[in-house]
């Protein structure tokens, strides 16, 4: 005859579950969440607590069903701290338990993810066309095999891009080089993929740049003869260098212009100086300052296009 099993009315049963486990004090701690959604916590892309946990409740074991007495929550974490601060401190500062199966899901989705924000930033320096995702993969797996460097590519030199012209750097300025061994699930994909573009772009694989920014720059034309009082973008270059301060003769419009690598349209609209080109992603902060300084806030600096490239027909 069957009999019914009672199960004490602290336990809940869970499946299918991702653990993040904190040891507070003497215990351990545990909340149960949504496969995938820790890491979208951590990185800010999701907000919603809702939509990260299984149930709103902090366990001492998920596997048993057991939740952690109030008593210990208070204990542990302070008397004043409620449920929900608790388990956003598990969140952010707690170690996530996954299976062996799912931590290779999540790498492989991870990697994914990077190559395909890499393979849009980055282009060949010459013909400014983007690389397939397999290429891209291809450089970073070569990258990652030789322990986070690689040995430069022969077409990448002499083409303006971060190859110097004597060929392989020396072991000294090697170490300084930022590598790249891998993705791991701790970090999120954005983060992951700048590592990744700065690395090919210091060791050049294959012959890489960062696709660079179209902007719309506009400036009162009764400004643009003025002279300057912030350096050029190559000035700022050469006084990082030096250590030495201090500007050179030069008009705004001059220094504008020395930004821009490509000019695409420049006119004069009734009262304003009107520019569209491309700049490098490195210099875009340096000429939203520059403008926004020497116009007091009646220039304006647009983002047409984060990263121009050409398309393979």
């Amino acid at each position: 005859m069957p009999q019914n099993i009672n199960q004490p009315s602290n336990q809940i049963r869970l499946t299918n579950v991702s653990l993040v486990r904190l040891k507070k004090g003497k215990k351990r701690f545990e909340i149960a969440c949504y496969k995938n959604k820790v890491l979208e916590y951590r990185s800010g892309v999701e907000t919603d607590l809702d939509n990260v946990l299984q149930i709103p409740s902090v366990f001492l074991s998920v596997s048993k069903g057991q939740t952690a007495p109030t008593q210990d929550l208070a204990k542990a974490f302070g008397p004043k701290m409620s449920v929900d601060d608790i388990i956003m401190e598990i969140l952010k500062k707690g170690e996530m338990q996954v299976g062996e199966k799912e931590r290779h899901a999540q790498l492989e989705r991870v990697h994914n993810e990077v190559v395909d924000i890499v393979a849009g930033k980055l282009v060949d320096p010459r013909s400014k066309r983007v690389y397939t995702t397999g290429m891209i993969e291809k450089a970073l797996d070569q990258l990652s095999s030789h322990g986070g460097a690689a040995h430069k590519s022969d077409e990448g030199k002499g083409s303006g891009t971060a190859t110097p012209a004597d060929g392989e750097p020396s072991k000294e300025k090697a170490k300084e080089m930022p590598t790249w061994t891998g993705v791991v699930t701790t970090k999120s994909a954005k983060s992951q993929a700048l590592d990744a573009m700065k690395a090919l772009i210091a060791w050049q694989p294959i012959p890489v740049t960062r696709a660079r920014m179209k902007l719309r720059i506009t400036c009162p034309t009764s400004i643009l003869k003025q002279a300057a009082q912030g350096p050029a973008r190559k000035e700022v270059q050469e006084e990082d260098m030096d250590g030495e301060g201090g500007t050179s003769a030069g008009t705004v419009k001059d220094r504008i212009l020395s930004f821009v690598e490509q000019v695409e349209i420049q006119e004069t609209v009734g009262q304003e100086w009107e520019i569209v080109g491309f700049v490098e992603p490195g210099a875009f902060k340096g000429l939203g300052e520059f403008v926004g300084s020497e116009t007091k806030g009646r220039g304006r600096v647009e983002v047409l296009d984060m990263a121009v490239t050409h398309q393979e027909d």
